[in-house]
């Protein structure tokens, strides 16, 4: 266009709305005291935001350079906020306690640019049916604050070991299915026994599957919890969960006593994601088979609490012969009861399980208190029926 001499020429539309309009994100154009602060206003700006205006400068007008360094029109640099919360292990009462404290600048997941956070915790590998807590949601925040402890119990020095704890944080939708915001995971390893550990997070997307094509739904569906770690050489059995026993010989009363106290986070045997467990303890061998003691029944939960004792009258010599085959069931009307896990102690048993055994034996009068890891395996006496 030519402009005759004299003449003014016509501002720029671009100018005029004061906006950059290069492809992307539209955005105000930075002032330029964003580049050359006010004396005494040094500290006003953090570096990063220095940094992004310097950037913005050396990119010329139309590039799209400005954008990316910035990552505003890049989903995959989206800041998805951060989580702080409190770890601490507890190896005398075999517990691990998880306090959620808050989270800051959560993502965006509602339309009116807030969301429903909640907090899940799931220990890999393992179900994810059985192994979940939950916190309670937080409406229309990108802020929450929780202040909430979920406590895992049964957790030995072998689950310190090898497990990892995923953290995750999603919004709640009451009209559909609840949105996935971002995760964050801690090896247990990492943490020292009795010593509260404190972290403070950026959330981190889900991973993808190699090919979720080849998957069928409920595969996909447990697939992170499968994929998270590689099981150990020997480990083929599958868990089901964990179960507290205490022995005790009693000289005096010439007997054992088997106290069940507790199972932690079972796996789910009903619909609903419950089960109905009771635990049977049996002492064998056993040709009359009058050794078999059953608990009571605690309906639709993971995590039952019973506190009973069984009371075997036997000799001190003799129990280097038997062995006590603990199983947990899940208690069914009109049909027959599912088997959840079980586990036998004794001298013919391996691991921790001969080595509970063997203390009651050689230590009379002493009782002996151990978290024992449940598998699929059915030992053979309880193909007699439930």
């Amino acid at each position: 266009m030519t402009v005759r001499r004299g003449d003014r020429a016509p501002v720029p539309i671009r100018e005029h709305m004061a906006i950059d309009v290069s492809p992307g994100p539209i955005r105000p154009i930075a002032q330029i005291s964003a580049y050359f602060p006010h004396p005494g206003l040094e500290g006003v700006l953090s570096p990063r935001e220095l940094i992004r205006g310097q950037g913005a400068m050396n990119a010329s007008p139309g590039s799209g350079e400005g954008e990316s360094a910035d990552g505003y029109d890049s989903d995959e640099n989206t800041s998805l906020g951060t989580l702080e919360f409190d770890i601490l292990y507890d190896p005398e009462s075999c517990t691990l306690d998880c306090t959620i404290l808050r989270a800051k600048g959560l993502k965006p997941m509602d339309f009116n640019g807030l969301a429903d956070p909640y907090v899940k915790l799931h220990l890999l590998p393992g179900a994810c049916k059985a192994n979940k807590l939950k916190t309670r949601t937080q409406h229309n925040t990108l802020n929450p604050v929780w202040n909430e402890s979920l406590t895992y119990n049964g957790i030995t020095a072998e689950d310190m070991a090898r497990k990892t704890l995923r953290i995750s944080v999603c919004d709640e939708d009451k009209l559909t299915h609840n949105e996935f915001i971002g995760e964050t995971r801690v090896p247990l390893r990492r943490l020292r026994p009795g010593q509260k550990r404190h972290f403070n997070l950026c959330l981190e997307r889900q991973q993808p599957l190699a090919s979720p094509s080849s998957m069928t739904a409920a595969l996909r569906g447990i697939s992170c919890y499968l994929r998270e770690l590689e099981p150990p050489a020997g480990w083929a059995l599958e868990e089901r969960g964990r179960i507290l026993i205490a022995l005790t010989y009693f000289t005096e009363r010439r007997g054992l006593v088997v106290s069940i106290l507790r199972c932690a986070h079972l796996a789910a045997m009903d619909v609903c994601g419950y089960s109905d467990p009771y635990v049977k303890a049996y002492l064998k061998p056993d040709v009359e088979k009058k050794s078999k003691h059953k608990t009571t029944v605690k309906k639709k939960t993971l995590n039952p609490e019973y506190n009973e004792e069984f009371f075997y009258e036997i000799e001190q010599s003799d129990l280097g012969q038997k062995s006590l085959e603990i199983t947990v069931w899940d208690y069914d009307i009109g049909k027959s009861n599912d088997f959840i896990g079980g586990l036998t102690l004794g001298l013919g048993a391996t691991g921790e399980c001969r080595q509970h055994w063997l203390s009651c034996v050689q230590t009379p009068d002493c009782r002996f208190e151990h978290w024992h890891t449940l598998t699929n395996e059915l030992p053979e006496s309880s193909t007699f029926g439930p």
